[in-house]
């Protein structure tokens, strides 16, 4: 008896899933139901991508055949995050056009920042089917920029036939011949005497001075970039006490140090010997001797840094960057030479992000690799002081009694003197002269 319970149970559970799965099977064991609902005409002899449901089927969809949606073929192209103090920025230049072929994070598009140039690249490989944004939009993160296909194909220039090209000849207007009509001679009357017009005078009196005309003129647009410059600039001036003070320094023991080490600093560390580094050093040992340079002025406070991050300026064909070599006061010299050519390279490539300039306790700027031979820099905001470097110059100088020819090069510190005074400032300039012209010093801590 209990066999024939079980059985029975087993036969009622097959017949559910089999009526179950029956409910799931393609469109096709469903023919006869189909025939039902699609009326016997011409219109519907293929079946298309339309969805059916079956009486006393089941309450799930079935469609005719499968295909993919036309919403997962497109993908968006934002902009990205630009960094914590950049809000927005302005959409420069676009690298592609609609219709072109496009990998996945290449870069399709160029935002400028205030710091920055950042790149819009495309999530997904595909061809581009039309811009959303505008160049010279301001623009800001998760701003939609292009739309891309991934599944569309390049647009390719077809080239009309010759014949298609020229035009179908045409015979010539018919002109109507108008009724003639007799035309009378005028009569002609003899000219009447007037006198002569007092000459006007010219416009532009010899004194004046002849401006070129505007057709020589070119007018742009400012970049983000040089207005963010020009701005920090003006500011600096407008907020810091700034003043000057020079020095000058014998460069004869550091150039021989690097002419007697340069090959062997390059087999070691594979990275040339430069001036930078020992400037760089010399400046931190300036600044633990002066905290104050190092520090900075916050409303009615005033901010020591027991780190220093040295900030160094670097030209390039956009404007002035000056990004930061982080903790140089626990780096050697091959650890500085090698992050600064890290940052220089970037620099030069456009790839500086905002956290490689973000921050910063002292600037050092190099103008002598142009031919300057002494400047006045600006202070770089929020810091207090910058230095600047200039060229190399064979000069007279007396040495113990005696007149030499010295490759020498003058100094200028620029400092805040509402916070630094100029006791500090000539004591940081001559340190760093000290550590420079014996360099030994470095390495004794004296």
């Amino acid at each position: 008896m209990a066999s024939r319970i079980a059985s029975g149970l087993l036969r009622r559970r097959a017949g559910a899933t089999l009526g179950l799965l029956r409910s799931y099977t393609h469109v096709r064991n469903y023919s006869s139901q189909l025939s039902a609902l699609i009326p016997a005409t011409s219109q519907c002899s293929k079946l298309t991508r339309r969805r059916y449901y079956l009486p006393n089927a089941s309450p799930y969809q079935v469609w005719s055949r499968s295909f993919a949606s036309d919403n997962g073929d497109k993908v968006e192209a934002v902009v990205p995050f630009m960094g914590e103090s950049v809000t927005d920025g302005t959409l420069a230049t676009f690298l592609k056009k609609p219709g072109d072929r496009v990998e996945a994070d290449e870069p399709i598009a160029q935002i400028e920042t205030d710091k920055v140039t950042i790149d819009v690249a495309s999530p997904e490989a595909g061809v581009i089917e039309k811009f959303i944004a505008s160049e010279g939009d301001t623009v800001t993160p998760g701003t939609k920029v292009a739309v891309i296909s991934k599944s569309a194909q390049p647009a390719e220039t077809h080239v009309a036939p010759s014949e298609e090209a020229t035009p179908k000849e045409s015979s010539p207007p018919k002109v109507e011949e108008k009724p003639k009509v007799e035309e009378k001679a005028p009569k002609v009357e003899p000219p009447k005497m007037q006198a002569p017009k007092p000459t006007a005078p010219s416009k532009t009196s010899p004194s004046e001075p002849q401006l070129p005309p505007k057709e020589r003129e070119r007018r742009v647009p400012m970049p983000r970039l040089r207005k963010r410059i020009a701005n920090r600039l003006k500011d600096s001036q407008n907020t810091f006490a700034m003043l000057t003070t020079f020095n000058e320094v014998d460069m004869t023991n550091l150039m021989k140090l690097r002419s007697d080490y340069k090959d062997e600093f390059v087999s070691k560390h594979g990275v040339k010997l430069g001036l930078m580094s020992c400037f760089v050093k010399a400046a931190v040992s300036a600044l633990q001797n002066q905290p104050i340079v190092n520090a900075v002025i916050d409303g009615d406070d005033i901010i020591y840094r027991d780190y220093v991050d040295v900030s160094v300026a670097v030209g390039t064909s956009k404007g002035l960057v000056v990004p930061v070599i982080r903790d140089a006061d626990t780096m050697n010299f091959a650890d500085i030479e090698k992050g600064i050519n890290n940052l220089a390279k970037k620099a030069t490539e456009g790839a500086l992000s905002i956290d490689d300039m973000a921050g910063g306790t002292f600037t050092i700027s190099n103008g002598g690799v142009y031919g300057s031979l002494i400047s006045t820099p600006i202070i770089n905001p929020p810091q207090s002081a910058i230095l600047g470097m200039h060229s190399i110059v064979q000069r007279p100088v007396v040495v113990n009694g005696d007149i030499l020819a010295r490759p020498m090069m003058y100094l200028a510190l620029t400092y805040d003197h509402r916070l630094i005074d100029g006791r500090e400032a000539v004591f940081f300039l001559r340190r760093i002269k000290d550590v420079v012209e014996d360099p030994r010093r470095l390495l004794l801590d004296i």
